[in-house]
Formats: structure tokens, C-alpha cells, sequence
């Protein structure tokens, strides 16, 4: 070992030893003692105390005053994020709106913003101008109450490739588009809407390890998350359940194909044979044929896949108890292990607001992740 090679084996070691700390506060649910934390994570607890003491100084946890108790001593302060230091920034493009979202460190959404408006007959550039002005809005808002961006996500309804590259959106008729900078000085990540929904649903608590998230838009994606984490496939693509064929001689989709799930299943096709306009009439609607279409998609995942669990976002979301019966009848039908081992439907925690809370919680989890980094940055830019 070189005299330059320690240094820098140290400063490894702080900086995992800083995201073991901040995770473990984090993931408690209720505040958790320095001394707890040391318990959890096998630190000393002088280790743990600089560590906590570096990240209250990094604005990333707070002390709260202990809950009473009952015998002798003093009880231990508790520690818990600080809603007042890093934030996320989460932004979603889809078909019929846009949207903009601000989350803390704690998880809770300080700011909400959503445009309504059919982005279809928009150019790419003129779409993302109006991106860009939300996103400026959250921004203001955010600097407003004193809290600092971390970063930005943006949800996509469409391919993204690894470098943040949107190959094909269909439905907004984007094809080979860079994002670029949309608010100045803020870097931002581009992922697919389903992917971003289903971490948002993975991180909400309740939901085993694997299970397939399904967005009801106009257009329908899937995330699948396998034994707690994202599977993207090979090129980042996968989850693009919309596209699976329910009927090869159907409607013409906008891939270029024919029958696909989008055409039986999407807002606009439940709308179409509801024969009503807007999407709080489907709420007393017949919707057995988008029913069975949706069963028909979800068992063909689930005799792939052996997920036990689908979770239903999106325009889902609310009407799924019109929608479970017809569901629930192909999947008995047509998934080979239903009679021994049931398929679980459940509405999504988040509804609609599930991708760009997503989106907002990548940023987060970059803070929590690596938070010697953030306050390397945060010393930098005083």
C-alpha cells in the first residue's frame, strides 16, 4: 500500500459509514437515538456521533426533543431528515399534462404543480420551453422556503436510453430527443414514467420485494421491480406492456402495429366505448372490455415473470373496483398457477401523482445515497 492510497481508502470508508447513518434515520419509522443507530449499524457509538453531528452541520438530519418515559435516566434525543435542507425536483411530460412536483428529505410533497393540456399537436422544443418554465416555478417556490435542490428527474412516457436520450415516445410523437438543461445549473435524469411510478410505489412500504406497477394513461407502461429492485432489461426498454397484442388484426396503434393493449385498455379507448368525455365519467361506466384486456396483458407478465402482485396507477388507480372482476376472470383463466397461488391487485398509492413523486425521490435517494458528496458540494458552492 502506497502513502497516497490511504487517504483515499479513508475517505471511502467515511463516506459509506455517512450513508449508513443517514439511511438507517431514514428507513426508521419513528426518531431513532445516536445510540440506536450505533445498535443498528455495528458503529461505535463515538463513530456515529461525528457522523450524525457532520450531517445535522450538512442540513440532512435534525435532533427532535425525546418522547417521555417512564424509569430512571434521561431519555435520548431523537434523530430524524431535516425537512428544511435538500430537496428533489420531480417533472413529468405525458400526453394530456405536465407536472412538477417538489419533495423534502422527509418525503413529503411541499409544492405541486400540474398544467393540463394535450401535448400532441406541441413541437419537442416548444414543449420543453413550457417544461422548463414549471420547473422554474418549483424551483422559486422551493428557494422560496428555503430549501435547496438537489437535483431534477423528469418522467417520460416513452424508451430512454442509458445516456437520458428518448428513443420513441409514441404518443407524443417524440423520436430521438435530448432533454438538455431545463432549469440553469440543475442537472437532470430522464427515466421512463412507469420505471419512476414504481419506485415511488416500492418506496411507499407495504409491497413485497417483486411486483409489476401498471400507468393507465392514453398510453400504458409498466415498471417491473424483482426482488426489490428496478428491471430495466437490457437496453433500460423494458416494461412496455401498452404494446403487448390483445388482437394481431385490432385498431392500428401509434407503434405501427395493430391490436395492441393501448387500443382496448388506454384513457382514450375507455373513453371511446364508454362513450362518455372525460375521465370521471368512466367512474359509472361499463369496462369489461378494458377489463379483460388489462387480464389478458397481466397474465401473460405473470406466467413470465411469477409475480404475485400487480399494482394499478394511473386512471387504474380509482377505477379498479370496476375494473378488478373482469381483471380477475382472465387471469383465473389464463395464469397456469392461479389456483394455487393468487394474483394480488392493488390500486397504487400515489394515483397519478405516482411517476413524478417518483421522479422527485430519484433525486433523493442520490442525497441519501451519497451524502458525502452533497455536503462536499453544499462547502463548495458557500
Amino acid at each position: 500500500m502506497t502513502a497516497s492510497s490511504a487517504p483515499v481508502r479513508q475517505a471511502s470508508v467515511r463516506a459509506h459509514n455517512l450513508a449508513l447513518v443517514l439511511q438507517t434515520v431514514a428507513n426508521s419509522t419513528d426518531p431513532i437515538s445516536r445510540a440506536a443507530v450505533a445498535a443498528a449499524t455495528g458503529l461505535t457509538r463515538a463513530t456515529v456521533s461525528a457522523l450524525v453531528d457532520d450531517l445535522i452541520a450538512g442540513s440532512l438530519l435534525t435532533e427532535v426533543d425525546p418522547a417521555p418515559r417512564n424509569g430512571a435516566g434521561r431519555p435520548a434525543a431523537g434523530l430524524r431528515t431535516t425537512p428544511d435542507g435538500p430537496a428533489g425536483l420531480g417533472l413529468e411530460i405525458n400526453v394530456d399534462y405536465r407536472a412538477a412536483c417538489v419533495v423534502d428529505l422527509t418525503g413529503a410533497v411541499r409544492h405541486r404543480l400540474v398544467e393540463p393540456g394535450d401535448q400532441r399537436p406541441v413541437d419537442t422544443a416548444t414543449a420543453l420551453a413550457g417544461l422548463a418554465r414549471l420547473a422554474r416555478r418549483a424551483r422559486d417556490l422551493a428557494e422560496g422556503e428555503g430549501l435547496t435542490l438537489a437535483g431534477a428527474a423528469l418522467a417520460v412516457p416513452g424508451l430512454v436510453a442509458a445516456d437520458g436520450i428518448v428513443r420513441v415516445a409514441p404518443n407524443l410523437g417524440w423520436q430521438d430527443v435530448t432533454v438538455g438543461d431545463l432549469v440553469d445549473g440543475l442537472p437532470v435524469t430522464v427515466d421512463n414514467e412507469a420505471n419512476l411510478a414504481a419506485l415511488s410505489e416500492l418506496g411507499s412500504g407495504g409491497l413485497p420485494p417483486s411486483f409489476v406497477y401498471i400507468s393507465g394513461e392514453i398510453g400504458i407502461g409498466a415498471g417491473i421491480v424483482l426482488d426489490g429492485a428496478l428491471f430495466r432489461g437490457v437496453r433500460g426498454w423494458s416494461g412496455e406492456i401498452g404494446h403487448i397484442a390483445i388482437d394481431p388484426d385490432g385498431p392500428a396503434c401509434r407503434c405501427g402495429a395493430r391490436g395492441c393493449l393501448e387500443q382496448y385498455a388506454g384513457q382514450e379507448a375507455m373513453l371511446r366505448t364508454a362513450g362518455v368525455a372525460a375521465v370521471t365519467d368512466l367512474a359509472g361506466a361499463d369496462l369489461t372490455v378494458a377489463g379483460r384486456a388489462l387480464g389478458t396483458a397481466i397474465a401473460t407478465v405473470v406466467n413470465l415473470l411469477d409475480v404475485d402482485t400487480v399494482v394499478l396507477g394511473g386512471i387504474y388507480a380509482p377505477l379498479l373496483p370496476r375494473l378488478r372482476d373482469a381483471i380477475a376472470g382472465e387471469i383465473e383463466r389464463r395464469v397456469l398457477t392461479a389456483d394455487w397461488s393468487p394474483v394480488t391487485l392493488r390500486a397504487a398509492t400515489f394515483g397519478p401523482d405516482a411517476a413524478m413523486r417518483g421522479a422527485a425521490g430519484a433525486v433523493i435517494r442520490t442525497v441519501l445515497d451519497d451524502p458525502a458528496g452533497w455536503l462536499a458540494r453544499s462547502r463548495a458552492g458557500r
